[in-house]
Parts: structure tokens; C-alpha cells; sequence
């Protein structure tokens, strides 16, 4: 994991920077959350793709402890990218229920909630990584 310094260079100033970048902006649909959460990170703007997640989200990446919190979200998305893992927008489906959306995608399932800004946010975001794709684990999620 890097220094705080590393962050500071690379976009992450802390929470506050991330209501400052989504201030009159944001996702309009979920869809357009997951193509603005792929932009963040092929640019590796940190400051942008933590501010599509809520104060209190959570990411869950595979098997790793889930990062709860923009500050936890941002160390854990500067790590992955370090090891050149990318998230790439490809949802299959999106369920929505007023301003709550289930989206799920051939890797990834995101819950996400419209805020009262109108912009989408992650409210938990879990990404499958290559081990459980490739030993069939999620086939256990879809498993009655």
C-alpha cells in the first residue's frame, strides 16, 4: 500500500475532495455511474471515482477485507490499479426500485443509490476477481 504522499500526487486529497468534484455533477442513471466509475480508473483520477461512491460505501474487491469509506476506497482503488486491475463497465442488468438500483454485471455486482443531489452513487460495490471467476464461486450466488 502506498504513502498518503503517493495519493496526494496521484488526485486523493480526502472526502472533502470528493464532494467537491461531484458538486453539480454526477451520474444521471446507473448505467452512466458504471461508464463514469470505467473512466476514473482507465484516467486514474482518485478523487473522481471516490466521489461516485456515498460517504459510508463500501468496496469489496474478491476475497479482500471490504473498504468502507471514501478514504478506505481510495487507498484500496490506488492499490488495485498499482496491480493493473481495472473495472470495466459491462452491466448486463439493472433492477430499480425508486432510487435504489441492484446493477449486475459479468464481474461485478453494485448496489447503488440515486442521492437527493439527483447524482448515483456505489452504496456497496463488489467486484469478482479472476480466482473466483475461475473456480466458479459465483455460481453460488445464483444457486437457489
Amino acid at each position: 500500500m502506498e504513502g498518503t504522499a503517493s495519493h496526494v500526487s496521484r488526485g486523493w486529497r480526502g472526502a472533502r475532495d470528493a464532494d467537491a468534484v461531484t458538486r453539480g455533477h454526477g451520474a444521471h442513471t446507473p448505467e452512466e455511474l458504471e461508464t463514469l466509475c470505467e473512466d476514473a480508473g482507465l484516467t486514474r483520477d482518485a478523487a473522481t471515482l471516490v466521489a461516485l461512491f456515498e460517504d459510508g460505501g463500501v468496496l469489496v474487491v474478491g476475497d479482500d477485507p471490504p473498504a468502507r469509506g471514501r478514504d478506505e476506497i481510495a487507498r484500496a482503488t490506488l492499490a488495485l490499479w498499482d496491480s493493473g486491475h481495472l473495472y470495466v463497465a459491462a452491466p448486463l442488468r439493472v433492477v430499480q426500485a425508486r432510487d435504489l438500483a441492484l446493477v449486475v454485471a459479468e464481474r461485478a455486482i453494485n448496489v447503488v443509490r440515486r442521492g437527493s443531489d439527483g447524482a448515483w452513487r456505489y452504496v456497496i460495490a463488489l467486484q469478482l476477481s479472476d480466482a473466483m471467476t475461475a473456480s466458479g464461486k459465483e455460481d453460488a450466488l445464483w444457486e437457489t
